[in-house]
C-alpha cells in the first residue's frame, strides 16, 4: 500500500496560510492590497480584538459577479497574470492565487461582493475551508470581507500570537502603510468601534504624511524627486539635524508596494552619511518606480523582500538623488565633533563599591578601586595600582598610553569606560537600586502603533530600572523621571534605542537575567561622555577601575579595551 498521499484541499490551504497569514496584520494586508487591485478609491478596515474575533475590509471596487466570487476562494485562482511571463509586468500586488482560499481555511470568512452589471450581490460564508452557502445580497458595487474567529481551525497558531494591544499595533502600522502608498485612495481605520484614523484622498505624497504620521514630521521631511530612463525616485526624506536614534522611521516602497529593501536602506544611508550627528539614522518615506521587469517581487510569501536585477545601479541612483535633495541644505556638525560646552561628563569610573553583598554608591572622585575593593586615590606618579603601567598621556583624545614592563599599552577611553559602567549598572539593576532623578519638565513621547505597544508591555520593566513613565493617550506617554546616571535630554532617544532592541528580540519577557544585561548594555554606551583633557589622575583611576571588571580586556559590546605591543614586536619593527 502507498505511503504517499495526495492532501485534501483544505489541509492544503492551511498549510499554505501558514506561510502567507502568520498574523492578523497579514489578513488585512492581503484584503487591502486586493481592494487597490480592484481599483477602490475608498477602504474601510474595522478590527476588534486585535483582529482574533473579527476583521471587516470594505471598498468601492470593480466586485466580482457571483462565478468569480465562488472561483476566487480555489487555491492559485487569479485575475492578475495568466502564465510565467506576466511575472515580468506585474502591475498589481498580488498574483499569486493564494490570499482568499488561505484566510477561509483558518476562519470563517464572509465574502459580500457586486459589480456595476449586476443588480444583486453574490454572498459566500465558508467556515473552515468549508463553504456553508452561497447566494444574493444586496449591497453597494464593492466588496465587503468579514474574517471572524481567525485561527480558530488551528488553535496552535493561536498561541503565538501577542497581546492583542501588540498585535492591533501592526494592523495599525499595516493600514497606515498602505495608506501612504496610495493617497489618492481614502482611509478609514477603526478598533473596536473608535476610529483610529480617517484619512480623505490627498493630491500629494506631503499631506498624507501629514496625516498619518503627523504634521510635525511631515512638515521636517525634504522632498526627493529624481529621474532617469527605467528609474523615479520620489519621497520625502529628513535634512540635516534631523534624523530618529533607530532605522525603524525608513520606510520604503517599489511600484508603490512596501517593502524591505537592504539596496534602498544602505543607499539611504551612505546619501545622509554627511549631514546626520553620530548614532542618528534618517528618516524617510521613499518610492521608487521601475520596469516591473527590473525587479522580483516573488521571492518571500508575504512579498516584502524583492530583488533588483541591477542592484548596483539601483543604490547609486538612489544616492545620488537623495544628496541631490540634500544640497543646499545647511550641514550639520560633524559626527565627531565634541559636545557643546556643559555637555560634558566623564563618569568617574569608581564611584560604585563592588562587593558580594551588593554596592555602595559614593560621590564622583578621582580614584579607582584597589585590589582588596577599597576606594583608593589615584597614584601621584601616574602609575597604575597593581599593574606597573606608567601613564604617558593621550593619542588623539581618545586613547591613553601607557608604560609597561612589557612594552606599550594603547588603552581605548571610550571601550574601557563603558565595560566599567556596565558593570556597574549590572550591579545596580541586580540589587534593585537604581537612583531616579524626577524631571523638572516632563516630556511627552510620541511612538508609532507597534512602539507604543512594545511600551505599554514593558513600562513595569523600565520602571524598575530608573523611569518613570504614564500612558498620556493612544500612542502617546509622559515620561517624569529617569535615571540619575542618564542626562535628561538623552531619555528620549535612549528610550527609542531600547524600543528598537525589543523589536528585534533583545528583550525577551520570559528572560529578565538577559534583558537586564542588554539594557545595562545599551545604558552603557549612553552614560560615557568622554571629557576633552583628562589628567594623569583620571587615566590611571580609569585603568585601575578597568581591570577590578570581570571581563577588562573587552567591551561590553565585544571591542577590545586595550592592545598591547610588546618589546619584541617594537624591536622587530626597528629591525633592532
Amino acid at each position: 500500500m502507498s505511503k504517499i498521499r495526495i492532501l485534501p484541499d483544505r489541509v492544503a490551504n492551511q498549510i499554505a496560510a501558514g506561510e502567507v497569514i502568520e498574523r492578523p496584520a497579514a489578513v488585512v494586508k492581503e484584503l487591502v492590497e486586493n481592494a487597490l487591485d480592484a481599483g477602490a478609491t475608498r477602504i474601510d478596515v474595522d478590527f476588534r480584538d486585535g483582529g482574533r474575533t473579527l476583521i471587516r475590509v470594505e471598498d468601492d471596487g470593480c466586485g466580482m459577479d457571483r462565478d468569480d466570487a465562488q472561483l476566487s476562494l480555489e487555491r492559485h485562482a487569479t485575475s492578475k497574470i495568466a502564465g510565467a511571463a506576466d511575472l515580468d509586468r506585474l502591475a498589481t500586488f498580488g498574483f499569486r492565487g493564494e490570499a482568499l482560499p488561505s484566510i477561509a481555511s483558518i476562519s470563517r470568512f464572509t465574502l459580500q461582493t457586486r459589480t456595476a452589471g449586476n443588480d444583486a450581490g453574490t454572498e459566500v460564508v465558508v467556515n473552515a475551508g468549508r463553504i456553508l452557502r452561497v447566494g444574493a445580497c444586496g449591497r453597494p458595487v464593492g466588496t465587503r470581507i468579514e474574517v471572524e474567529n481567525l485561527f480558530h481551525p488551528v488553535p496552535a497558531r493561536r498561541k503565538f500570537l501577542k497581546t492583542d494591544r501588540t498585535e492591533a499595533a501592526h494592523i495599525v502600522q499595516c493600514v497606515r502603510l498602505y495608506a501612504l502608498a496610495s493617497p489618492h485612495v481614502a482611509f478609514a481605520l477603526t478598533e473596536d468601534g473608535r476610529t483610529i484614523f480617517r484619512s480623505p484622498r490627498c493630491p500629494a505624497l506631503a499631506e498624507r504624511a501629514a496625516e498619518i504620521f503627523g504634521r510635525r514630521l511631515g512638515g521636517d521631511l525634504l522632498p526627493v524627486d529624481a529621474e532617469e530612463p527605467g528609474l523615479r525616485l520620489r519621497g520625502l526624506v529628513s535634512g540635516p539635524g534631523g534624523g530618529s536614534p533607530t532605522r525603524h522611521e525608513i520606510l520604503t516602497f517599489v511600484n508603490s508596494r512596501p517593502v524591505d529593501s537592504r539596496a534602498l536602506n544602505f543607499a539611504l544611508i551612505e546619501a545622509c552619511r554627511d549631514v546626520l550627528a553620530l548614532n542618528r539614522h534618517p528618516q524617510a518615506f521613499l518610492f521608487l518606480d521601475c520596469d516591473p521587469a527590473a525587479v522580483d517581487v516573488n521571492v518571500h510569501p508575504a512579498k516584502r523582500e524583492v530583488r533588483f536585477r541591477s542592484e548596483s545601479a539601483v543604490r547609486a541612483f538612489v544616492t545620488t538623488g537623495i544628496r541631490r535633495a540634500l544640497q543646499g541644505t545647511e550641514a550639520v556638525a560633524a559626527p565627531d565633533a565634541p559636545p557643546a560646552p556643559g555637555m560634558l561628563r566623564e563618569p568617574a569610573p569608581l564611584d560604585v563599591r563592588f562587593g558580594r553583598a551588593g554596592i555602595t554608591i559614593d560621590s564622583p572622585v578621582a580614584g579607582a578601586l584597589s585590589p582588596s575593593g577599597v576606594l583608593g586615590a589615584g597614584n601621584a606618579e601616574g602609575r597604575v595600582e597593581g599593574l606597573g603601567w606608567r601613564y604617558l598621556g593621550l593619542l588623539r583624545g581618545g586613547h591613553a598610553l601607557f608604560e609597561t614592563g612589557a612594552g606599550l599599552v594603547v588603552l581605548d577611553r571610550r571601550a574601557a569606560h563603558e565595560r566599567v559602567w556596565y558593570e556597574r549598572l549590572e550591579a545596580q539593576f541586580l540589587a534593585g537600586k537604581v537612583q531616579s532623578q524626577r524631571l523638572l519638565l516632563p516630556f511627552a513621547l510620541d511612538l508609532d502603533p507597534i512602539g507604543a505597544a512594545l511600551l505599554a508591555e514593558r513600562r513595569e520593566f523600565l520602571n524598575a530600572h530608573g523611569f518613570e513613565i504614564s500612558e498620556f493617550g493612544r500612542n502617546f506617554f509622559r515620561v517624569e523621571a529617569v535615571p540619575a546616571w542618564m542626562e535628561p535630554e538623552d531619555a528620549e532617544p535612549f528610550l527609542r534605542e531600547v524600543l528598537s532592541a525589543i523589536r528585534e528580540g533583545s528583550f525577551p519577557a520570559k528572560d529578565r537575567v538577559l534583558a537586564r544585561s542588554n539594557l545595562a548594555r545599551l545604558a552603557a554606551a549612553k552614560a560615557v561622555r568622554l571629557a576633552g583633557s583628562p589628567g594623569e589622575l583620571e587615566m590611571t583611576a580609569l585603568a585601575t577601575g578597568l581591570f577590578q571588571t570581570r571581563a577588562p580586556h573587552i567591551s561590553p559590546g565585544g571591542r577590545p579595551t586595550f592592545i598591547e605591543i610588546g618589546d619584541a614586536e617594537l624591536a622587530r619593527r626597528f629591525q633592532k
